[in-house]
């Protein structure tokens, strides 16, 4: 018989898993056991987690979730996390997708009173599945990601579709620019000292340190891997721009960007964006460029798609506590 299976840890799902989501093809960055460690470690330590699994032969579901106390139920995920979903192994078809969703949403309401999942990029088949158990479920619009299909294109050819200013301001500050530029593919102590010393002066909020250290797992091992572009605009030798990108399979994924305010006008990140860019297209030959999670202005310079995200909220009617919250939620979501 179908039954759930419950983990408080993540070490009991590594264990039970043995390494096959980090190992399998398929499985892009953000569905990997390492990424959900790190995540946890860093960003939520202390926070207890909700794992739940469904196995149909060789075919498995599973869910990450934190379980704050008195909080309702959460993904385990947060604005480093492009996005988040069920994590599928085995390739099961759609109607397996659907016995083994169908056990872990009805498990969910044996105890739970309130779920709340973002960002999710397609919610319908959880949806789906949560409805059937019982749940009372609104999905919400809740910003986007920015990316660019490259469809065969040379960077040439891509670049010929950028905005003009964009391309006037790139020719024009590129000219005798001072700056030296290099996509590094393997980490070190020294470029992440560099790394480092580009937040510290970067026109954004100061990187929280938790974020930092989750950063610096997620270099190290892709790195390790194969995967890690990271780039440097240099002045004199001094980093004044940095940016964290990855291979994932054959899509770009940019984590982060900062430049030094201090070289604003001499616009040294812009520089190295199209460095970067340039590399991820002739050199990588990728065929998709995801900028993340947030409605950025500048990134529609860059990207031609926005994919828009879902916050997926559900609701147990058995529990009188989450009445109110529900008709709340699903008025937020009629009014936009």
């Amino acid at each position: 018989m179908l039954a759930a299976r419950k983990y408080h840890s993540l070490e009991e799902v590594r264990q039970a898993l043995a390494g096959r989501p980090d190992s399998a093809p398929a499985i892009g960055l953000f569905d990997r056991l390492d990424w959900f460690t790190a995540l946890h470690r860093h960003c939520f330590a202390g926070v207890p987690v909700l794992i739940l699994s469904a196995q149909e032969d060789d075919r498995e579901a599973w869910l990450f979730l934190l379980a704050p106390h008195s909080r309702p139920l959460k993904a385990l995920a947060n604005w480093y996390s492009f996005s988040w979903a069920p994590v599928f192994l085995g390739e099961p078809d759609e109607a397996s997708r659907r016995r083994m969703l169908d056990v872990i949403a009805g498990t969910l309401l044996d105890g739970q009173s309130r779920i709340e999942l973002y960002p999710i990029e397609q919610a319908d088949e959880l949806t789906a599945a949560l409805r059937r158990a019982g749940w009372i479920t609104v999905q919400r619009p809740m910003g986007g990601r920015h990316v660019l299909p490259v469809r065969g294109r040379n960077f040439a050819d891509y670049w010929a579709t950028r905005p003009g200013r964009l391309r006037t301001l790139v020719r024009r500050k590129g000219r005798n620019a001072p700056f030296d530029l290099s996509i590094d593919h393997q980490l070190t102590d020294d470029l992440w000292q560099d790394y480092r010393s580009v937040h510290a002066h970067s026109w954004k909020e100061a990187e929280p340190e938790d974020g930092l250290n989750l950063l610096h797992d997620l270099a190290r091992r892709e790195s390790a891997a194969g995967r890690l572009r990271l780039g440097f605009a240099r002045l004199d030798g001094q980093p004044v721009a940095t940016q964290l990108w990855t291979i994932d399979r054959d899509v770009a994924l940019i984590h982060k960007l900062a430049h030094d305010q201090r070289h604003d006008t001499g616009s040294p990140g812009t520089l190295l964006s199209h460095a970067m860019f340039a590399h991820a297209i002739d050199v990588d030959r990728v065929s998709l460029i995801d900028y993340g999670t947030g409605d950025n202005g500048y990134k529609t310079d860059w990207m031609e798609q926005r994919i828009k995200l879902i916050q997926l909220d559900a609701f147990n009617p058995r529990r009188p506590s989450s009445w109110l919250p529900a008709a709340r939620t699903a008025i937020s979501a009629l009014v936009g």
